[in-house]
């Protein structure tokens, strides 16, 4: 028998591979490969952006407002169901890709990747809860399995919140754990589609532990027994297993995208300003007291500081100008429009798409929180002392940071002024700021939850949360009564069975409803 060129080299091929893939024969062709598992975790850091209408529709036109860490001066829109559709999608695909991924991941060997997929998650659930309240969670993201659920019921915010506790918990015992698996083996990583921390399980620990005390301090006052012996556990084992020196970052520049989405929220709207209460907090005698004025706001058109009051009325001037638009300041800098008369955000701090983060939590934070437990003795012998210098080490990391993002921006210009250490450390010692170990506690609390409130100007969220928590923000306005926003139209329409019993069960999809951890 004659045989054609063709099937000659078609046999050759076959005979020589035997031997070499021979170990992969037996592999299922349908299980997604590690190429495939590490693009879906990638999906999963890439769904931490924040959406742009997100950012126009409830920080820009609701958050800043609300927490008054800025001010709007005129409401435009008011297209809130398009900033809850925006988080609403971003998270429920998110969910269904990390269970898909959950599917694959079933190994031992699989345990650290695991761990890493649970802090993404946990850190992304925590934020839909604490917008909305209760959601559907354990039942939600299923419908591509076997036994699709297409109408998830809702799960409580305190059942999401100790489930999430336990996962970040596990998940950092998992990356403490070392390289090799019961059996030896290598665990298997996501390597170069871990594009978050670059591969670093040190800096995942951190922040898997630094998570748990942020939402352990976030729902103290409801569970004061399941809280304490975990703040407890995560203090004993030092600072050196929390963020320190560095923080969680979405970084363009490192990340490779460019982050346009926040500049077109800010010029969109038009309408975010520096607010008196601000101003009044980072000054004294209406001069700038804190480096941090001039890098989350800059001067009007006259190049004169004028903020916008907290509380308006008709005969308030409005704030005209176009102080955001690229296509103006970026050819003329000081161009900021005539009728730009209040101070706006620092143009470069919303302009910069490469080299300005988001944010998703800092060092200074973690101080100010281990500033709160050693102060209110939670899961801790109380230390007033031991929560001065934490609270003091917030000051300086968060000072620290923002001077850092603003020194390390290509494009900034006109960059204010740096102070310097000892600057600095004299500010922790100001009487406005200063935290005296024998001062009353609440007076020492509203000055820990001041500076947290400031660190947290480009997260409006986290704001919103520490403004619900523990009503001792600066202030203008009258008591907050916004305490959530309104489920997204689509799931009313998509899972009205389960919508329609879970606003039954709290009394109304309204935004004065408090969410779980409210307990004031």
């Amino acid at each position: 028998m004659k045989l054609s060129k063709p099937i000659i080299l078609l046999l050759c091929c076959f005979l020589f591979a035997c031997d070499k893939d021979f170990d992969t024969i037996n592999e299922n062709p349908l299980q997604p490969s590690q190429v495939a598992d590490g693009a879906i975790f990638n999906e999963l850091v890439n769904s931490l952006r924040l959406g742009w209408n997100r950012q126009l529709f409830l920080h820009n036109e609701i958050l800043y407002d609300v927490t008054e860490q800025a001010v709007v001066t005129a409401q435009t829109f008011g297209n809130v169901e398009g900033g809850v559709e925006d988080v609403w999608s971003n998270y429920y695909t998110a969910l269904k890709n990390a269970n898909a991924l959950y599917q694959n991941l079933n190994l031992e060997i699989h345990d650290q990747q695991r761990a890493m997929v649970d802090i993404l998650m946990a850190y992304k659930t925590f934020q839909v809860t604490d917008l909305f309240g209760d959601i559907p969670y354990s039942e939600a993201g299923q419908a591509f399995l076997d036994n699709p659920i297409i109408r998830p019921q809702y799960d409580s915010q305190e059942s999401i919140y100790k489930k999430l506790i336990e996962d970040l918990r596990e998940a950092s015992i998992s990356l403490t754990s070392g390289d090799k698996t019961s059996d030896g083996e290598n665990y298997l990583r996501f390597g170069t589609f871990e594009t978050l921390f670059r591969d670093n399980k040190d800096k995942w620990i951190r922040f898997a532990n630094s998570l748990q005390l942020r939402y352990l301090i976030r729902m103290y006052e409801r569970d004061p027994e399941f809280v304490e012996p975990r703040v407890a556990e995560l203090i004993s084992t030092g600072a050196n297993t929390l963020i320190a020196n560095g923080d969680a970052l979405m970084s363009p520049r490192e990340q490779m995208w460019t982050n346009l989405g926040v500049n077109w929220s800010f010029a969109e709207h038009n309408k975010v300003r520096m607010g008196s209460t601000m101003w009044a907090f980072l000054t004294e005698d209406n001069e700038q007291l804190d480096p941090r004025l001039g890098i989350f706001f800059e001067t009007n058109n006259n190049d004169e500081w004028v903020p916008f009051p907290q509380i308006s009325d008709n005969s308030t001037p409005q704030s005209g100008g176009e102080p955001y638009r690229r296509e103006q300041r970026d050819g003329n800098h000081a161009e900021k429009g005539a009728g730009n008369i209040y101070s706006p955000v620092n143009y470069y701090l919303i302009r910069d798409d490469l080299d300005i983060p988001e944010i998703l939590m800092t060092s200074a934070e973690v101080q100010f929180l281990r500033a709160e437990i050693f102060l209110r003795g939670i899961g801790v012998s109380q230390d007033p002392f031991l929560a001065q210098s934490a609270y003091r080490q917030g000051m300086l990391e968060s000072m620290d940071f923002w001077e850092g993002l603003m020194e390390n921006s290509e494009i900034w210009i006109n960059k204010s002024r740096i102070f310097s250490s000892s600057e600095k450390f004299l500010l922790t010692e100001h009487p406005k700021y200063k935290l005296d170990p024998s001062a009353d506690i609440n007076s020492n609390l509203e000055k820990i939850y001041a500076q947290r409130w400031v660190d947290t100007f480009r997260q409006p969220w986290e704001g919103f949360s520490l403004l619900r928590r523990t009503n001792k923000v600066p202030r203008e306005k009258p008591e907050n009564t916004f305490n959530r926003f309104k489920y997204p139209p689509s799931e009313v329409a998509l899972n009205s069975s389960s919508y329609q019993e879970q606003i039954s069960k709290m009394g109304g999809d309204e935004r004065n409803v408090k969410v779980w951890w409210q307990a004031n």
